[in-house]
């Protein structure tokens, strides 16, 4: 039983041997397989390398050139954007100068038979902002009154017998009433609307007459000048 053992360890321990010795007799056979360019022809080949190397570089080069572009032309437009809407929104609370198609509206004082103006009060803040209400419902965009911009805010109220609208006093007639819409079409149907509305008669019997020009296209309306107050509002931190 000892003898077939050894025997087996022999056998495996002699088999393993001859593989290595098999494996290493034939690299030693193989020839080696060695470069035969010529020197020229590895200078060539190096230049050519270098030569990619150089190409891909510039390539680099150009994507990064272009990222900073990018990059550069997308903060510049962070900048302009926020100018544009910051524009917008000035147009909207109504602080910029604006022009456009519109109306104007004349109040003036009503004539008699000879010529001479008809004794008035003053002119009524209800039918004033009814006459405010009824533009905006019809396609009104931008109005100012007597040259003043009617915002959100404007107030328009009686102190003792003079009609004031934000403090500016309403009481030199005649004064315009200037309105812009959004487009032509638009100031063609507000022309119509307040054309045949009954707030024409409800100024005539203030004696007061509401003349209405033909739409044009380019009425200019000032922004409003005042300090807009803003309360009950705080910065989210």
């Amino acid at each position: 039983m000892v003898g077939a053992q050894k025997n087996l360890y022999f056998s495996v321990t002699a088999s393993i041997i001859g593989f290595m010795v098999a494996i290493q007799f034939q690299t030693v056979s193989e020839p080696v397989n060695r470069d035969t360019r010529d020197t020229w022809e590895l200078r060539n080949d190096l230049m050519g390398e270098k030569e990619l190397q150089s190409e891909l570089l510039q390539e680099i080069r150009m994507v990064e050139d272009t990222l900073t572009k990018y990059e550069s032309e997308r903060e510049m437009s962070k900048g302009e954007l926020l100018k544009e809407t910051l524009e917008e929104l000035k147009i909207e609370a109504g602080m910029s100068d604006v022009s456009g198609p519109g109306i104007i509206l004349t109040l003036q004082p009503v004539m008699n038979e000879l010529g001479h103006e008809v004794p008035m009060s003053y002119v009524s803040p209800s039918l004033l902002q009814r006459l405010i209400n009824e533009l905006n419902m019809y396609g009104a965009l931008h109005i100012s009154i007597d040259g003043q911009r009617v915002i959100n805010t404007t107030v328009i109220r009686d102190i003792g017998t003079v009609t004031k609208i934000d403090g500016h006093s309403l009481n030199n007639l005649p004064f315009k009433i200037k309105v812009i819409t959004k487009g032509s079409e638009e100031a063609e149907k507000l022309f119509k609307r307040i054309e045949i509305s009954d707030i024409v008669e409800d100024f005539f019997v203030d004696n007061l007459q509401m003349m209405i020009k033909k739409p044009e296209e380019d009425i200019e309306i000032p922004g409003y000048q005042d300090t807009i107050r803003i309360r009950y509002m705080e910065p989210v931190e």
